[in-house]
């Protein structure tokens, strides 16, 4: 079957980008050889999202050693990737068909986080942060394929009629917002986003639909305020990168005074730090009121500093790091929010973030490098079409 894959060696890392689309093994079900297989399904894809992750796959920015320390566990020279699924089950385990329902012909989406369901985590109902969870198309393979098997405990039933199939794909990115925005209610606050990339733009919609009053976006880039403002900030602030001086981590008090001068000159209830850079979490607690709350959910390695530490513990200011989706808990909300009539979630999503399909969706099987590489440069989301 044909697939994208990363085909390269550990220590080609740093000199390569891309993936390669190529013909590999189709997987099986073969209970009588491996047990697992009994509660494990095939699915053929309709569409599959191209991730922040896929995209720091392919540029070599991320999952170097989840990668390749998984291959060596497996024996395994590649990698298919890819994790944003909506596929059409095509078989299933005797234990798939008999305890979860499936069959052939239903159609899917699936959590990112493959649960082990043993570790303390799990038992206590906190399979997001399994400690020994895998991620498909990462540490394990994934969905950009003719053919992906995976867990029927990882699957969900998605309605077509009811959540158009590219939104349907998508899913699973859009509950990361959903997870953040969940962590504290939203009702009747205001709320900065600090980062407009895909996920911070999913959250503008999901912390409107949960009821922010004033929600402010914030980035160096044009484009992304620009599609911060179709989707209905209130207010759009731009970064000017190095303002502070270079490579400074303090607060830049430009944003600040605005976010401020906004929010009843306190701050705001809620900052969402998306974007993993140093200085935004050092901005966002700053511009935060007292007694209010960060969000966390950029990620970047490393040490990070800062500055006035005190003001966290002074202020009574509270981070909370997000990760993933609560499983399956963040599913149903995500379902609930895009089959509401209540607001237009659903079509903001297809219309700005995937642009109508206009330069976003493109054919599997015509998989060009070239023009695909530039739209995932250029776009906030870019799907698969099979």
């Amino acid at each position: 079957m044909k697939a994208l894959i990363l085909d390269i060696k550990r220590d080609e890392w740093d000199t390569t980008t891309g993936m390669t689309f190529a013909d590999v093994d189709e997987p099986k079900l073969d209970e009588s050889n491996n047990s697992d297989d009994g509660g494990r399904v095939l699915i053929k894809p309709i569409y599959t999202g191209f991730c922040g992750s896929d995209k720091g796959i392919w540029f070599r920015h991320s999952f170097d050693d989840m990668i390749f320390d998984s291959l060596e566990n497996e024996g395994q020279s590649y990698r298919i990737c890819g994790h944003e699924l909506l596929g059409e089950v095509v078989a299933t385990g005797s234990y798939a068909a008999s305890h979860y329902g499936y069959r052939p012909g239903d159609i899917v989406s699936a959590e990112s986080h493959i649960f082990c369901g043993l570790c303390h985590q799990c038992k206590i109902g906190e399979e997001h942060v399994c400690a020994n969870h895998l991620i498909i198309g990462i540490s394990a393979d994934g969905c950009f394929a003719e053919t992906v098997k995976l867990p029927a405990k990882e699957l969900w039933r998605t309605d077509t009629d009811l959540i158009r199939p590219e939104v349907a794909a998508i899913q699973e990115p859009l509950g990361n917002a959903v997870h953040a925005c969940s962590k504290i209610d939203l009702r009747g606050k205001t709320a900065a986003i600090f980062g407009c990339g895909t996920i911070g733009l999913f959250a503008v919609l999901v912390a409107r639909a949960m009821g922010a009053t004033t929600i402010i976006g914030i980035d160096p880039n044009p484009k992304h305020l620009e599609l911060a403002g179709r989707l209905g900030v209130d207010q759009a602030l731009k970064v000017i990168v190095g303002s502070t001086g270079k490579d400074s981590v303090a607060p830049d008090p430009e944003i600040v005074n605005q976010i401020h001068k906004t929010c009843l000159g306190d701050g705001v209830d809620v900052a969402f730090e998306m974007s993993g850079s140093n200085q935004a979490l050092n901005t966002a607690i700053a511009s935060t009121r007292a007694g209010g709350d960060v969000i966390l959910f950029g990620v970047s390695s490393g040490d990070y500093r800062f500055p006035d530490f005190e003001q966290i513990i002074m202020y009574g200011k509270s981070l909370h790091g997000i990760v993933g989706r609560k499983v399956f808990q963040t599913w149903y909300i995500v379902n609930n929010l895009l089959t509401s009539k209540g607001h237009d979630l659903q079509d903001k999503i297809w219309e700005v973030i995937l642009n109508k399909g206009e330069g976003t969706v493109f054919p599997f099987h015509q998989f060009d490098r070239q023009p695909f590489e530039q739209a995932i440069k250029n776009n906030p989301k870019t799907i698969l079409k099979y």
